[in-house]
């Protein structure tokens, strides 16, 4: 008989709860190992349970309780986690990614789409909307870049906002391109580059990447 796949479900929403669990327990392949709303106690609850999935629509509950989920050994493997009913924010999203959780399911994507992302974390899988992947494109492409050295940085007295715009003005990124990267103005980032354009003392935004570049490399 083939093994099934350990499944918890953590939601102080009931009809979320209730609807989730009715899925798990009618697919041969899950196990539902319990269920419940959120308490003080829930993190030991879950790791009682032994499951291998963690379904749950709190990030402030996987944020609370980082850490935990590492804590494998061979009799209890590390739990993963799905966070379901998400709103579709990067921000959000980029949290939940940095502490390790491998399914990301928005709130009017189909009920279908939790089972399915279940599944494909317990396969070592990682699973979020279609949309999301140039987010995390994007992050590691920021996060590739060089930035300006400490001394060019102290040199030309730019402040850390500026610093994390230079990459994207190196990557030829509009000023409406930037400013949904951070949640900003245009008007905002087009006063942080004419700031940039007088310190670094260039005449066009493409110069700047080209005169950290420089400068780093002369120091």
């Amino acid at each position: 008989m083939e093994r099934k796949l350990s499944v918890f479900v953590l939601s102080s929403t009931r009809l979320l709860r209730e609807s989730i669990e009715r899925m798990v327990r009618r697919k041969p392949d899950l196990d539902l190992r319990g269920a419940g709303s959120i308490r003080a106690d829930s993190k030991d609850e879950v790791t009682a349970s032994d499951a291998e999935v963690l379904v749950t629509d709190s990030l402030q509950f996987v944020l609370e309780t980082k850490g935990w989920r590492a804590e494998s050994t061979t009799e209890r493997p590390k739990i993963e986690v799905v966070l379901v009913a998400m709103d579709d924010d990067k921000k959000q999203f980029l949290s939940a990614v940095k502490q390790g959780v491998l399914g990301y399911v928005l709130k009017d994507a189909p009920a279908i789409e939790a089972i399915g992302a279940i599944r494909a974390v317990a396969r070592g899988e990682a699973i979020c909307p279609p949309h999301f992947i140039r987010v995390l494109f994007d992050c590691v492409a920021f996060q590739s870049l060089d930035l300006p050295n400490a001394r060019t940085r102290q040199q030309w007295g730019l402040t850390r906002r500026e610093q994390q715009l230079i990459p994207l003005i190196g990557r030829g990124m509009t000023n409406k391109e930037i400013a949904a990267q951070f949640s900003l103005s245009e008007e905002t980032v087009k006063n942080h580059v004419h700031r940039i354009l007088r310190k670094v003392g260039v005449q066009h935004r493409l110069e700047v990447f080209e005169a950290c570049q420089t400068e780093s490399a002369a120091l």
